[in-house]
């Protein structure tokens, strides 16, 4: 399937774990998205079994100062993850609304499972861009690549650009991010995102994990051209990911905001437009201040620079000192060349 993004920001409602164990709630979670103005909304494909390990050893034990100290990677995957037999229900009310439809695949089984499904964007996670396997075997299927890049040094991004390159792949999104939940806006880097445009030469966005929309909102003036946020129906749902996940009434500010911005960015001009184009007359230009006759000769106090701007060009000014004028002029005569001797 063959996927062209649109002109605007492309506004990507991650489902993730915000489903309480519930299709009734990923299916009401899909109609608020749309409601709130995603313009996608996207899962997580994996099992637990397939993305980790179920062991209790230290290496598999998550003690490092995050939201979910004290479980394991396995029994957090459990809790989290999206059955796999409630992704086409997903899929089919996500288009039914409008909405495109997509997810980030674990492991090449769910590659699989997701290019049998028709989705035209495999989005690779943070935490997955060293599995150049798993980025290859995704590439091949010639859909269009997201790629996150939280945990990435600039050689992770490297080679995960050339993994998709090797199999011919070269529709290729990468995401700025911060791995860290909640994010800190001090941490987000956003400067990044035109020198990575530059350098790579390919769609940049931002997948953000901070509790507002402030950063969102300045990526897309430095560039962005995709942003991700978590998507919850209420907190109250709870789950791995509710802490930093907007509500429907936050993503929806956050798409007004983004649109918003975009059209303040607009285009490279070298003067004014629009209403500022017709405010230009009442900028300074040069008049005649005093009554005047015929034969008087310009003085500071009868020629000055004032607004409006229907008169001469203040850069006149000097040159007109000391010129007579040839007509009778009444204060508030805009100044002309055809006044002057």
């Amino acid at each position: 399937m063959s996927f062209t993004f649109p002109d605007h920001v492309f506004m990507v409602a991650e489902l993730s774990a915000n489903h309480g164990g519930s299709l009734d709630i990923c299916l009401e979670t899909v109609r608020a998205a749309a409601a709130a103005g995603a313009d996608a909304i996207k899962l997580q494909t994996y099992t637990a079994d397939g993305i980790t390990l179920d062991c209790r050893t230290p290496p598999f034990q998550i003690q490092d100062g995050t939201l979910w100290d004290g479980t394991t990677l396995h029994a957090l995957y459990l809790e989290a993850q999206t059955p796999w037999e409630w992704h086409a229900p997903i899929q089919a009310e996500a288009h039914r609304l409008g909405l495109e439809f997509f997810s980030s695949p674990f492991d090449l089984a769910a590659v699989d499972f997701l290019d049998a499904m028709d989705v035209p964007i495999f989005k690779i996670a943070s935490f997955e861009i060293a599995d150049i396997p798993l980025i290859e075997y995704a590439a091949s299927r010639g859909r269009a690549m997201i790629i996150s890049t939280g945990i990435a040094s600039l050689g992770d991004i490297e080679e995960a650009i050339a993994a998709c390159h090797r199999q011919g792949n070269h529709d290729i999104t990468l995401l700025k991010c911060t791995s860290a939940y909640p994010a800190l806006p001090s941490d987000a880097n956003l400067a990044t995102i035109p020198v990575w445009a530059r350098t790579f030469g390919l769609r940049i966005g931002l997948s953000d994990h901070t509790t507002d929309n402030a950063v969102a909102i300045a990526a897309v003036a430095l560039g962005a051209r995709v942003i991700e946020k978590h998507f919850i129906l209420d907190r109250a749902i709870g789950g791995p990911d509710a802490s930093f996940s907007l509500t429907p009434d936050a993503f929806a500010a956050l798409v007004k905001g983004v649109r918003v911005a975009e059209q303040a960015i607009g285009a490279v001009q070298g003067g004014p437009s629009g209403q500022a184009l017709i405010n230009r007359r009442f900028g300074r230009s040069l008049f005649v201040a005093e009554d005047m006759k015929a034969g008087e000769v310009l003085t500071p106090d009868t020629l000055r620079s004032v607004r409006p701007g229907d008169g001469l060009h203040p850069r006149h000014y000097r040159d007109l000192l000391g010129r007579r004028l040839r007509v009778d002029a009444v204060k508030g005569t805009p100044m002309a060349w055809s006044l002057l001797d």
